[in-house]
């Protein structure tokens, strides 16, 4: 919550996937942080974002499961589907997005409105996440459009695994975006990626992407798509670019 906070404000809420990497390197198990807190009150104290409670989600030995979105998933053959649960171990459920999505809108959002001073309603209310996290929360967006007005999605893990020779995830994504997209005019979303480690693997899914987004009426006040040379796949990495996602959802010119 921002320094200064008082129950007699209203203040906007941004969910975030992978709780536990937030806020402390000292008990991440990488010994990385995102520096939420930090960025956050910087970006609040220069006036440069509406005031705003940040909750962050944790994520689950089932983190892959959860997050993986799961219409696109389902779209896949089913003879691909089985293969993935068979012969990768990044699926230890079967995906189980949808429940995720729900915990989030049915049962985590009332909670914090009713236990806090916020402003509940979607033009206060926004998403945000990296890698699995960034899927995630696109899929938030076009899956509760009412709820959420905003996502960011930080090094987007398009490719779904770690493979990208004849992988059909990306492709799934994109279908999925073509028919489920949100409005353009009704919301705003970022999407960025670097060069180096996992994030190298993004770039052509995430121009097929950004072609999706401009035939569906998406410009440059709803629209970001940013890359970052020399930047990997890690919590360091995102908590340098982290203030521009955050003006860019969280800025006060938003369009009501």
């Amino acid at each position: 919550m921002p320094e200064d906070f008082s129950k007699e404000k209203k203040y906007a809420v941004l969910y975030m996937h992978d709780g536990q990497m937030l806020y402390d390197s000292t008990t991440t198990w990488n010994k990385q942080e995102w520096g939420v807190d930090e960025i956050m009150g910087q970006l609040l104290s220069a006036n440069q974002i509406r005031p705003t409670i940040v909750v962050g989600i944790w994520n689950t030995e089932f983190r892959h499961s959860e997050y993986f979105p799961q219409k696109p998933f389902e779209s896949l053959d089913q003879a691909l589907r089985d293969s993935l649960y068979a012969h990768t171990e990044l699926f230890k459920t079967p995906v189980s997005s949808d429940n995720y999505l729900k915990f989030i809108t049915k049962e985590l959002k009332p909670h914090i409105d009713q236990h806090y001073p916020t402003l509940s309603d979607p033009a206060n209310t926004f998403v945000a996440g990296s890698s699995m996290g960034g899927l995630i929360s696109l899929y938030a967006l076009c899956e509760y459009p009412e709820i959420f007005r905003g996502a960011a999605c930080l090094s987007t893990h398009w490719v779904g695994t770690f493979d990208t020779l004849n992988n059909p995830i990306p492709a799934a994504f994109a279908s999925y975006l073509e028919a489920h997209l949100p409005p353009a005019q009704d919301h705003r979303i970022y999407f960025d990626f670097g060069t180096e480690t996992l994030d190298a693997l993004y770039e052509p899914s995430q121009a097929q992407i950004d072609s999706i987004m401009v035939r569906k009426g998406y410009n440059a006040a709803l629209w970001r798509t940013q890359k970052f040379p020399g930047a990997n796949h890690s919590e360091r990495a995102w908590r340098k670019r982290l203030g521009i996602p955050l003006g860019f959802l969280l800025g006060e010119n938003f369009p009501e």
